[in-house]
């Protein structure tokens, strides 16, 4: 293949990559807790937890404005929402105990203003038998998006966390075995996140596409890992506080880190304050980490969690590097090839960065 071809081929590549991954972090969890009353075993109380987009995906009709800025929704909006809320989600999430269906009695929804989330919840009556709950909404979404029931209680922790999505839709919600088992389960969520996180990876990209010595790129990697452990550890330890709104402008700011490097590749020939600039932007990139992290309902697991998952990031991060980086610097040798390849990159980078910048701002 000839060089300049090649370089086309890596364009096309990002261009592709842009609608796929436009919301790459909110809105692709959905958290589900039920549990029987102690009081009366047959009363079974359940909430679903999901961003507001992706009920506007499920429910057509949402109120416009309120939800999308992050403030809470008029009483009188969600309560207009029941009955489609019934007719086109709680139909299609059948609940049984014991292999019985249980019955619908009840349903209501409320706005999470701190978590800038819509929570639903229901009253089913069931019979005796463990609970079982086939989620046929995950049709309806993006095959991204997974569902997690949360175990126990928000004061007592959670007993463990276990997963479904549009292959494996139905779920048990007591008792099993927890998805994420431990350290080593939550070392394997922050893996499969960082190579799954687009956004992150072409902002590395950017970062490293124009070259330089060996270590001047574990100085500008080493940078990025310091800047988002610490936004990441401080947004999952509740000392800063994101609402829907500062989570999407968030968002939107990690677009827009992509969008800037890239212009700088393609504008400026010496590059010897990126280090510094890497550390602003991986500041704002650990918000995008912490989004998806708090997402999962930790409880009191949250230091294991945060520790766990930071490492499976930074695991994943330096495989990415490891593979990268030879790649770089052979077609670093090459200033033809290297000068086309940076160019017509860079050109796909910030449509990318542009494009998602976009759409996250505007919800």
């Amino acid at each position: 293949m000839k060089p300049f071809s090649a370089a086309r081929w890596v364009l096309l590549t990002l261009i592709l990559l842009g609608p796929a991954a436009a919301h790459a972090h909110a809105a692709d969890l959905l958290v589900v807790r039920a549990a029987r009353e102690d009081a009366s075993p047959e009363r079974v109380r359940e909430t679903l937890t999901l961003a507001p987009d992706a009920l506007g995906r499920l429910v057509p009709g949402l109120p416009p404005g309120p939800w999308d800025g992050g403030a809470a929704p008029p009483a009188s909006a969600l309560q207009a929402l029941r009955p489609e809320v019934e007719a086109r989600l709680w139909s299609r999430l059948p609940l049984t105990a014991g292999g019985a269906p249980c019955a619908l009695r009840s349903s209501s929804a409320t706005w999470n203003e701190e978590g800038g989330a819509v929570e639903l919840q229901a009253e089913f009556r069931c019979p005796p038998g463990s609970l079982q709950q086939t989620f046929g909404v995950l049709d309806a979404l993006p095959p991204g998006y997974r569902l997690i029931r949360a175990g126990g209680s928000e004061e007592g922790g959670f007993a463990g966390m276990d997963f479904a999505d549009r292959e494996h839709p139905t779920l048990g919600l007591e008792g099993g075995g927890a998805a994420v088992d431990g350290f080593a389960g939550w070392v394997g969520e922050g893996i499969r996140h960082i190579l799954s996180g687009a956004d992150h990876l072409l902002f590395l990209l950017a970062v490293l596409l124009v070259g330089g010595t060996l270590r001047r790129i574990l100085l500008l990697v080493t940078s990025f890992t310091l800047a988002h452990s610490l936004t990441l550890a401080c947004t999952a330890l509740g000392w800063v506080t994101l609402g829907a709104r500062g989570t999407r402008w968030a968002e939107a700011a990690i677009a827009a880190s992509i969008l800037y490097m890239a212009l700088e590749n393609l504008l400026l020939r010496r590059h010897g304050h990126r280090a510094g600039l890497t550390f602003g932007f991986g500041l704002v990139h650990g918000l995008g980490f912490a989004s998806v992290l708090g997402g999962y309902g930790l409880g009191t697991s949250v230091v294991p969690a945060l520790v766990g998952f930071n490492l499976g990031v930074e695991a994943g991060q330096a495989a990415v590097v490891a593979f990268l980086v030879p790649v770089l610097r052979i077609v670093h040798r090459r200033p033809r090839l290297h000068s086309k390849v940076v160019r017509l990159s860079s050109i796909g980078l910030a449509g990318v960065g542009l494009y998602w910048m976009v759409a996250r701002a505007v919800g």
